[in-house]
C-alpha cells in the first residue's frame, strides 16, 4: 500500500511559515535541495492545498527561466510531469499535470492507495496535512528543522488533542555552510 508523507521545512519552534507570512529563512542551499530533490522523486502524486499550489505554479514554467542552475532545472523537470491534486474550494481550474480534487481527504486517499502505482503519496500544505492527520492519514512526518525561532505562523503539526506515536526512522544533519538544518524521519506506529 502507498504511503503517505509530509514533509516540509519547520523553524525550530515548529513553523512552517512566520507570523508575518514568510518562509525565506527556510530557503534550501546546495545540500538540502540536492536532498529535497532526490526525495520528490520517491513521490508517485502530490496533494496540496490551494496556497501551496499557487505558491509552486511556478516550477510549471520554470524551466524556461535562463537564471536557473542545472539543479533548479532538474527539480522542475521532476515537478512538472508529477501527478498533483489540488484540494480547493475557490478555485475552479488548475495548470499542469494537476486536477482539482473530486472528493474528500479520505476519499481521495483511499481511491489513489487503491490505484496501481508507484511512489509515495506526498502531502503538503499545513492545512491540508492538518485534516490529514486528523483523519489518522499520514504515514510519516519528514520535517527539516531550520536553526531559527520564528515565534508564531502557521505550525507544522496539527493543533489537535490527539495523541499519535511515532517511530524514529531516519535522521540527517546538513551542514554545508554552518546551517546545520537537521533532517527527522517518523513512521506512524500502528
Amino acid at each position: 500500500m502507498r504511503s503517505v508523507t509530509y514533509s516540509m521545512g519547520i523553524s525550530l519552534d515548529g513553523y512552517i511559515v512566520g507570523p508575518d507570512g514568510g518562509f525565506g529563512w527556510s530557503a534550501p542551499d546546495e545540500e538540502v535541495f540536492r536532498f529535497v530533490t532526490d526525495e520528490i522523486r520517491e513521490v508517485g502524486v502530490h496533494l496540496l492545498g490551494r496556497r501551496l499550489y499557487e505558491t509552486m505554479l511556478y516550477w510549471e514554467t520554470a524551466d524556461q527561466d535562463p537564471s536557473l542552475d542545472d539543479s533548479m532545472l532538474e527539480w522542475a523537470a521532476i515537478w512538472k510531469p508529477l501527478p498533483k491534486v489540488v484540494f480547493s474550494t475557490t478555485l475552479s481550474a488548475v495548470q499542469g499535470n494537476a486536477r482539482l480534487a473530486s472528493g474528500g481527504l479520505a476519499e481521495e486517499i483511499e481511491r489513489l492507495r487503491a490505484e496501481p502505482g508507484e511512489g509515495e503519496i506526498a502531502i503538503g500544505g499545513a492545512a491540508l496535512a492538518a485534516e490529514a492527520a486528523a483523519l489518522g492519514l499520514i504515514d510519516e512526518y519528514r520535517p527539516r528543522v531550520y536553526p531559527v525561532l520564528v515565534g508564531g505562523g502557521i505550525p507544522f503539526f496539527p493543533q489537535h488533542e490527539r495523541r499519535v506515536d511515532l517511530e524514529l526512522v531516519e535522521t540527517r544533519t546538513f551542514g554545508s555552510r554552518g546551517s546545520r538544518i537537521v533532517y527527522l524521519r517518523y513512521r506512524v506506529a500502528r
